[in-house]
């Protein structure tokens, strides 16, 4: 039972430590950043792209701390995380693309689409003089 006991590359490598720290303040000053972009608005596709913003970030907070730690459990995570994110987006995107509208009555009617004029009907060759 005498199991080797991995130590993560950041305790090998000094430069690599000093990387992974600054990785990690930059990673948390994007989330900050994108966080106030998420509470300021000012629109809604504004805060869905703030969203996928801070998503990203997280995964690649995962991903330093992969090497941080040494344990790759958080490899899992980033994925799950990343899938998760791209979901979200996709749907939020839908969301917005659909222009509901709500009506006097309260029910919700979508926006109708502008009609094009109609062409002229082109005349037959036997009604032409």
């Amino acid at each position: 039972m005498n199991e080797a006991v991995t130590l993560p590359l950041t305790a090998t490598m000094p430069i690599l430590a000093f990387s992974v720290q600054a990785g990690f303040v930059m990673v948390m000053a994007g989330i900050v950043l994108a966080f106030v972009r998420l509470a300021k608005g000012p629109s809604l596709p504004d805060r869905v792209v703030a969203l996928d913003t801070m998503t990203v970030l997280i995964v690649a907070f995962c991903g330093l701390f992969v090497f941080e730690s040494g344990s790759t459990a958080f490899l899992d995570v980033a994925v799950v995380l990343a899938l998760i994110g791209f979901l979200a987006t996709v749907a939020l995107a839908r969301f917005i693309e659909r222009k509901t509208d709500r009506a006097p009555s309260g029910k919700l009617t979508q926006t109708p689409e502008p009609v094009a004029p109609r062409p002229e009907p082109v005349p037959d060759i036997e009604d032409l003089p």
